[in-house]
This record gives structure tokens, C-alpha cells and sequence, in this order.
């Protein structure tokens, strides 16, 4: 038998040592391929949410508690629409230091034929927008005509194809590039479209207007403060100066969802770390133990003729391949759960989840691996220096 292959013997030949030095090494993988993409991909969502929100402050009715309703609809994608008077927005342009503002209009569909539930409907002023037009257009960079929308990338709707809300048929112009948000299920179309679904709503007795009209409503305003005007001091005056409104800064909004994700990446990259200690003491107390069990055996492999740098490489290599392979099972495993279940870890957590693109995937996936089968090398490292310094007489004398 060729020296070459026998330590692909010795694997194959004990099974049950193999498998469970298999396991651990999948198991810290797992571990830290998948706390290091959770963990960016949360990263990635909270700074998605920063680019596509856009303005300073929000402005939203008083009824809509403001910062709840607003983070359940831009983060979880949860359905909801409140209206404030038209008049609102010019209140606000008037107050020294807004530089720009620009209304949405926020309707829930009923249920649509693109989806199994409500999806929300997002209309946007196309001529003052200044928060949504500039990542919309990296997916259609016309101007959006009668009835035409803006899909979420999660919907199953495509370019193209049609769908109706309220018997309205509006036709799908564009998709949007995930988010890690709810906008990714959201619907994106003029105020005159929003309008005129408003209108249709009523029509089939599903009012979402009690009394006023829909030409006579808003739902929100985004407001771009001037450099050198304090946000603050900004939204203060219009929740002090302008009736059944509220405020919201965005920055505070972004602040405690990002307060949050510190948290729970603080918490992964502990587990990381416990988790590669624990592998590694396991790693090294079983290579220390089975060094032991086999001393009989490298003892006689000495007496035939190899050399001790030899009996290093044959434990070296055993190390290597059994947690390269580990490492590549705990891979496919994690890789399954964590990419695979991105919308459940976002609704679970609370935060928007955006997993990073393939080159940032691959380089966690070669940093995993490689810290594994660093770690079970160095774990075995002293189980080969004592084999190869075995004394041949006494080790064979013992087992007499």
C-alpha cells in the first residue's frame, strides 16, 4: 500500500472517530459562516433603509403614531394607509429653513392578483420627489403614465404583465433591486393613479376616506432641510406650529432599528467566538486522545521505516481532510438556512434583511473555511509532533 493513502484508510477505517470529528468541524462552520452573513446582511438592510428613505424629516397625521406605523410599513412591509389635509404640505413649505418637500400617498390594496395578501401602494409626486425617483430609476428611468406602476422585488408580478387593485388594471412598467425592506412588497405609482384607486375603492364599498376627497388628502410629506438649519429644532416647530400633525425625523427612526441590529450582531459575534473556542478545545482534547490510542500503531509504522516527519504528515493530513470536508458540509447546511430563510430572520428580528452579493458571500465562505481547518490543524499539530517522537521499544513493549 502506497503511503499516500494511508491516511484515507485510517478515516475510512474508524468510522464513528471520523464522523464525530466531521460533525465538529461542521458545526463551528456553520456557525461562523452563518453569524458573519446574518449579521452583514442586517448591516445591509439598515443601510438600504438610510439610501431609500431619503428625506430629513417625515411628516405624518397625528392618528398614525407616526414612528410605529411608519417602521412597520418601511421595515415589515405591514399594509396601512392614514390621510391628512392637502394643505399641509404648504404650511410646511413655508417654514424657513425646508429646502424641499415632496407628499406620498399610501393606500392598502385589496387582495391583488400578483399576491396572496394586501400589498401596500406608494404614490409619489414625480416632479417634487427627491427620496424616491433617484433608486427607482435604477429599474425604469421614464415617466410613469396612467395606471402604470413600480413593482417590489418581491412580488411575482412581472415587467410587463398586468395586475388589478380594485378593478383597476394597472400594468407593471418596472421591478425594483431587493431592498431587505417592505418596499420590497410595495407598489410604486403616480398620485393621480392612488387617486383614482382611492376612487375605485369606494366604488366597490371599501371606503378608506370617511368624508373628505381624494383629491383633498395626502398621507405624508418628506422634507429636505437646508444646510445649516438644525433637523431638530426643524421638526419641533412643525409638531408645535402645524395641528394634527407629527414629525419624525428619519435619522432617529434609522437610529433605533440600528441600535437594535448592534445588539443582535454583538451577540452573533459572541457566539462566533465561543463557538470556535469550543471547537477548538474539542478539536484539541480529541486529537490528544487518540494520539494516545495510537501510539501502538506508529511505533510499528517506525520500525518499518518511516520517518517521524512522515508520521507527522500522515496525522496532519487526516486533520486537514476531515475538517475540510466538515467545513464544507457545515457550509452547505448554513448556507441553506441562512439564505434560504432571510425573510423569516427578517420578520423574526424585527430589522430589514439584505444579504450581501456573491463576491462578499464568497469571501465569508472562504474565511470560514479557512478558519477551520487553520483551527483543526493547529488543534492537531501537538497530537503529530508526539506520534512522530514515539518511542518505538517501550510502545511496542506496552502492548505485549
Amino acid at each position: 500500500m502506497k503511503l499516500r493513502y494511508l491516511p484515507f484508510r485510517n478515516i475510512v477505517k474508524r468510522p464513528f472517530r471520523t464522523a464525530a470529528l466531521l460533525l465538529i468541524a461542521a458545526f463551528m462552520t456553520a456557525a461562523v459562516f452563518g453569524g458573519s452573513v446574518a449579521a452583514a446582511s442586517l448591516k445591509n438592510g439598515i443601510d438600504s433603509l438610510e439610501q431609500r428613505l431619503g428625506a430629513d424629516i417625515i411628516v405624518v397625521p397625528e392618528s398614525a403614531s407616526a414612528k410605529t406605523d411608519l417602521e412597520n410599513m418601511l421595515l415589515q412591509g405591514t399594509p396601512g394607509y392614514f390621510y391628512m389635509d392637502k394643505s399641509n404640505e404648504d404650511k410646511i413649505k413655508d417654514i424657513e429653513g425646508v429646502e424641499l418637500t415632496s407628499p406620498q400617498y399610501f393606500l392598502v390594496s385589496a387582495n391583488a392578483e400578483c399576491c396572496t395578501v394586501q400589498v401596500q401602494v406608494i404614490g409619489f409626486d414625480e416632479e417634487s420627489d427627491f427620496s424616491i425617483k433617484p433608486w427607482l430609476k435604477q429599474s425604469y428611468d421614464g415617466s410613469l403614465g396612467e395606471n402604470e406602476i413600480i413593482v417590489g422585488s418581491s412580488l411575482s408580478t412581472r415587467v410587463g404583465h398586468s395586475l388589478k387593485l380594485y378593478g383597476v388594471e394597472c400594468k407593471a412598467v418596472g421591478k425594483l433591486d431587493t431592498t431587505g425592506t417592505g418596499l420590497d412588497t410595495a407598489i410604486y405609482t403616480t398620485p393621480d393613479t392612488v387617486r383614482r384607486l382611492i376612487k375605485a375603492s369606494q366604488e366597490k364599498g371599501i371606503g378608506v376616506l370617511s368624508k373628505q376627497s381624494p383629491d383633498d388628502v395626502i398621507s405624508s410629506v418628506y422634507v429636505k432641510v437646508k444646510d445649516g438649519y438644525n433637523i431638530s429644532d426643524i421638526a419641533a416647530y412643525i409638531n408645535l406650529n402645524i395641528d394634527g400633525v407629527q414629525a419624525v425625523r428619519t435619522r432617529s427612526m434609522i437610529t433605533g432599528t440600528a441600535d437594535k441590529l448592534n445588539v443582535i450582531s454583538g451577540s452573533i459575534r459572541i457566539l462566533i467566538i465561543a463557538v470556535w473556542i469550543l471547537a477548538a478545545a474539542i478539536m484539541t482534547a480529541a486529537f490528544s486522545v487518540l494520539a494516545s490510542l495510537r501510539k501502538k500503531e506508529f511505533a510499528v509504522l517506525r520500525t518499518i521505516g518511516l520517518s517521524r516527519r512522515q508520521l507527522g504528515g500522515i496525522v496532519m493530513t487526516e486533520s486537514l481532510t476531515i475538517c475540510t470536508a466538515g467545513a464544507v458540509i457545515g457550509l452547505a447546511v448554513s448556507a441553506a438556512g441562512v439564505l434560504a430563510f432571510g425573510r423569516v430572520i427578517e420578520t423574526k428580528s424585527g430589522l430589514p434583511y439584505l444579504a450581501p452579493d456573491a463576491p462578499k458571500t464568497a469571501l465569508f465562505l472562504l474565511m470560514s473555511l479557512a478558519a477551520v481547518i487553520v483551527t483543526g490543524t493547529i488543534s492537531s499539530a501537538w497530537s503529530a509532533y508526539r506520534l512522530s517522537h514515539v518511542d518505538t521499544g517501550n510502545n511496542l513493549r506496552e502492548g505485549d
